[in-house]
């Protein structure tokens, strides 16, 4: 014979076994907590996203200020040979401090970050380099809203044999190296560009 379990009424209404009571308000806590996870992970992924733009857009300014160093430091070194000032590279290559074109050394440019570089050059940050034959240092080139420029936007421009630290001299060709500068607040943001630079012997 087949039972059917009845369930008491109490005061006309179904009453709720007490095993169950609660589970609808555990129920609206987890949903609630799941909804507040998902609020913060949209919240954290959203200003992942505007950071990485940011540094992706400071990146961009860095690289055309190496851009802008290499411009006009170009535009100087033909200038240099068209006025008879220069009649190879020799003698306009960075050679100091010590090391910094030697690629055995422990102070060879690449081995150096771009800020070790700067500070290898010009120590104080003054914008006036502690070593010669440095083409352009913290050279500022964007126009501040006021009169001048914004020192916040710079170019360093130098040149490098690229035969020093073993290779036969060859005064015809340089390696021109251009690395921009982007300072935002506290923050330093670098780009650097490296060209070959050959002079071109009238025949060849």
């Amino acid at each position: 014979m087949k039972r059917t379990k009845r369930f008491p009424m109490v005061n006309g209404q179904l009453e709720v076994p007490r095993q169950e009571r609660g589970v609808s308000l555990i129920i609206v806590i987890l949903v609630l907590a799941f909804l507040q996870i998902v609020g913060l992970m949209l919240l954290m992924v959203t200003r992942t996203g505007s950071r990485v733009a940011g540094n992706m857009r400071t990146q961009q300014m860095a690289y055309n200020a190496a851009e802008a160093g290499f411009d006009v430091g170009w535009t100087e070194i033909e200038e240099f040979f068209a006025d008879g000032e220069w009649t190879s590279f020799d003698g306009h290559y960075l050679t100091e401090p010590s090391g910094i074109d030697d690629p055995q050394s422990d102070n060879y440019f690449r081995r150096l970050t771009d800020l070790e570089v700067l500070d290898l050059i010009d120590p104080d940050g003054d914008g006036t380099p502690d070593v010669s034959t440095v083409i352009f240092c913290r050279e500022p080139y964007v126009q501040a809203q006021g009169p001048g420029f914004d020192p916040r936007y710079t170019y360093n421009v130098f040149l490098i044999d690229d035969e020093a630290g073993g290779s036969a001299p060859d005064p015809g060709d340089a390696l021109l190296v251009c690395i921009g500068c982007v300072g935002i607040g506290t923050n330093m943001t670098t780009s650097r560009l490296e060209i070959e630079l050959v002079i071109q012997v009238p025949g060849t």
